[in-house]
Order: C-alpha cells, then structure tokens, then sequence
C-alpha cells in the first residue's frame, strides 16, 4: 500500500503533458507541428523585436515611459506592432529595483542596426 502512494504521484507527474506544453493555445500548436502558413513564416524571419526597458521600478517608483511615446524615439523605422511586456526574469524584491517590463517593437530585420544605434536591444525573451 505505501509503494502505491509513492508510485501514483510519481506517474501522475510524469504523465502529465507527455504530448508537449499544456498551457499552448491553437496558435502555438499549430506552430509546433508544422502547421503555419507559409506567408507566417516569411513575416516572421523579416522581422525582428527590439525593446527598451520602460523605466519603472518596483513599488512604484521610477517613470514609466508609454509605448506610444518610446516609439518616437525609432524615429523613421516602421513598427508593426508595439506592446509592453515583462522580460519573465527573476529580479530581487527591493523598493527601487528595475521590474523588468520593457517596451517591444516589431521592426523590419534590415533595421535592426539603426534600433541598436538608438539604444534598443534586440529581445529574445520569447
């Protein structure tokens, strides 16, 4: 009885998402398996994400800069879309620390340089 308690939790967890991700919408399985249309696939390796860190800082400190006004600063780059989005690190839970929310920008890969010169990182958080 007790070598049933230790081996059905161990099976469950083990079992559990054999097939790949559970949390994956149809979106991302269809990119698993293969199944993205090949105009996605294109669009996608034209462009590139670039990001620069918001300015806000934890228990609410720092000035958060909004997406739209960060943009301006890609000047004649063209952005296909723009979102604020946290990098997923773990940070230190101090008052005054970074939070690790950064402003993104979907940019053509040909301008990825000129963002760079402009201060923005290409994001690979993803």
């Amino acid at each position: 009885m007790k070598k049933l308690f230790l081996v059905l939790p161990l099976l469950v967890v083990l079992g559990g998402c054999t097939h790949g991700n559970c949390r994956a919408n149809k979106k991302d399985t269809q990119t698993v398996t293969g199944e993205v249309p090949v105009a996605t696939k294109t669009a996608a390796s034209d462009h590139v994400k670039v990001f620069k860190a918001d300015g806000s800082l934890q228990c609410g400190q720092g000035k958060t800069i909004p997406v739209a006004e960060m943009q301006k600063q890609l000047k004649d780059i063209k952005v296909y879309s723009a979102v604020n989005k946290n990098d997923g690190m773990m940070r230190i839970q101090v008052c005054g620390s970074p939070t690790g929310n950064s402003n993104v920008y979907e940019i053509d890969r040909k301008n990825l340089e000129a963002a760079i010169k402009l201060g923005f990182k290409e994001w690979i958080a993803e």
